[in-house]
């Protein structure tokens, strides 16, 4: 049976992925009420201190291997996976400026070496699933593209479509936007990932946003399913 929702969360994972994908976790972390970042300069040395905290030498080892292993999982599936470019571009310049929900986005991932996304959780219809794809499902993918899943792919849905395809990206519909104030960030582990690196991961987000956009963490979740 898919495991209960926590009280903040309408969420579940199906049979398929369960057995498909035991022990391997999905974590989520949902804040609301949040505003644009106004205090810039205050942003700016939160993002270099957590920089030199990634960029020790054995804490940038430990990233570097699993983002390595997000990368032979992408790549069994005939995917690029986009970290190993992040990871590069982040120790040799920093984190990227986009806004204040993207940043912190790229700020969790780079700082746990895991896959996390971030959406705007009013636009999300319904219950979450973490499931796995049949082969030829489509989904309408940010920037205008059309994703076209492979059997066995690891997808979010919501009760009326694939919000996110874990090899391929998340949707437009449910992109951060100007006026998001529901923020949901959420974290695949794939095989050989444990549980509380997504945990790690998605507190940065977590705080970040809660921190420099007034928002309040409803909560954090790391839900690691079983067989059977």
């Amino acid at each position: 049976m898919p495991p209960a929702s926590s009280p903040w969360i309408n969420f579940s994972i199906s049979p398929a992925y369960e057995a498909a994908y035991q022990g391997v976790a999905f974590g989520l972390t949902l804040i609301s009420g949040c505003e644009p970042l106004t205090d810039g300069e205050a942003f700016d040395q939160h993002k270099r201190k957590l920089l030199r905290q990634m960029r020790k030498r054995e804490t940038l080892a430990q990233i570097s291997q699993r983002i390595d292993t997000y990368d032979r999982f992408f790549r069994a599936f005939g995917y690029e996976c986009p970290l190993p470019q992040h990871l590069r571009r982040t120790i040799n310049s920093g984190f990227p400026r986009y806004n204040l929900m993207v940043d912190a986005h790229f700020m969790a991932e780079m700082c746990a070496g895991i896959l996390v996304a971030v959406t705007d959780y009013d636009r999300i219809e319904g219950r979450l699933t973490l499931d796995v794809a049949r082969a030829g499902e489509t989904s309408a993918g940010m920037g205008g593209r059309q994703f076209t899943t492979k059997e066995g792919e690891i997808v979010l849905r919501d009760e009326r479509d694939i919000i996110c395809v874990l090899c391929q990206g998340a949707d437009e519909k449910t992109r951060v936007r100007d006026n998001t104030s529901h923020v949901l960030f959420y974290s695949y582990a794939v095989p050989g990932i444990d549980a509380s690196h997504l945990r790690e991961g998605l507190a940065v987000a977590a705080q970040t946003v809660a921190e420099f956009g007034g928002g309040t963490i409803k909560g954090l979740e790391v839900f690691v399913p079983s067989a059977g």
